[in-house]
């Protein structure tokens, strides 16, 4: 393997990506141009473009590529957007936001997780990402409302508050479910209602409370 993984990517994004049917070309530049690698843990590197999930400790995940491009592709992310993150984790999906959004508002509750993804990320010379440790559910009042609000854990059911906080016309993507069984959802909030729509079916680690 070369030093920056360039190849890696260009697999990762061929194979695991494009070929399931994601072709925003936007989205696909981002998977190419953020290195996954910095992202993982050291004892992982050699299966940073691989096709599933790694831990990066604190029983949290950095999650498969694809589902990271299909949560991401459903939402339609904009160059205008200003998108709220809920679970900043290793930074890896915070990359790929920054990459495509105006801002990023990231939150997480597990305080080492953000320290170590700031570091990643400031090293990668990101100034459009804003950092809190707080509890998810709770949102990020202060900056709403979001266009695009997208959540990397799974709540037993949509947190009204979060849906408080997006914009109107805006969307958010979340898993919900229980342990064994998740799916995701694309909320669409319109001026008289918010629309659920039911997407496939997932994994994710359950959301928690601070």
């Amino acid at each position: 393997m070369n030093n920056n993984y360039l190849d890696e990517r260009k697999q990762m994004v061929k194979y695991q990506i494009e070929n399931r049917g994601i072709r925003n070309p936007k989205l696909l530049d981002a998977f190419l141009k953020v290195p996954r690698h910095e992202f993982v843990e050291d004892n992982y590197i050699g299966f940073a473009y691989s096709d599933h999930p790694l831990g990066i400790g604190h029983n949290q995940t950095i999650s498969q590529p694809y589902i990271v491009a299909y949560m991401i592709d459903k939402l339609a992310v904009k160059p205008e957007d200003k998108i709220l993150e809920i679970g900043t984790g290793s930074g890896y999906q915070t990359a790929i936001l920054a990459e495509l959004a105006k801002e990023v508002y990231t939150i997480e509750v597990i305080k080492h997780l953000q320290e170590n993804a700031i570091n990643v990320l400031e090293s990668l010379n990101y100034s459009n990402i804003h950092f809190s440790i707080r509890d998810g559910y709770e949102g990020w009042e202060e900056f709403a409302p979001y266009d695009k609000i997208i959540i990397s854990a799974a709540p037993k059911e949509v947190p009204e508050e979060l849906v408080n906080q997006l914009a109107i016309d805006g969307k958010m993507i979340v898993p919900i479910g229980g342990h064994f069984l998740q799916y995701l959802y694309l909320i669409e909030k319109k001026k008289n209602q918010t629309l659920k729509h039911k997407l496939d079916a997932v994994r994710f680690v359950p959301m928690v409370k601070k």
